[in-house]
């Protein structure tokens, strides 16, 4: 004989599923420590510092 199932439980666990699953992707993608999140930005602010001084601004004559 099957085993009778709650439909309404069923798609809650479904729906828990999916919402643990979405969640876990979105700490991969978006989940950084405070470390890395500050080497980050002190990594993109040394190279806009390093582009800044060697751009050529009109009238300079080099």
């Amino acid at each position: 004989m099957a085993e009778i199932v709650n439909l309404r439980i069923a798609r809650k666990r479904a729906e828990r599923g999916k919402a643990a699953s979405r969640a876990a992707e979105n700490r991969q993608a978006h989940g950084a420590s405070k470390k890395e999140r500050a080497e980050a930005d002190a990594e993109r602010d040394k190279l806009r510092q390093t582009l800044d001084s060697h751009r050529i601004e009109p009238g300079d004559r080099r």
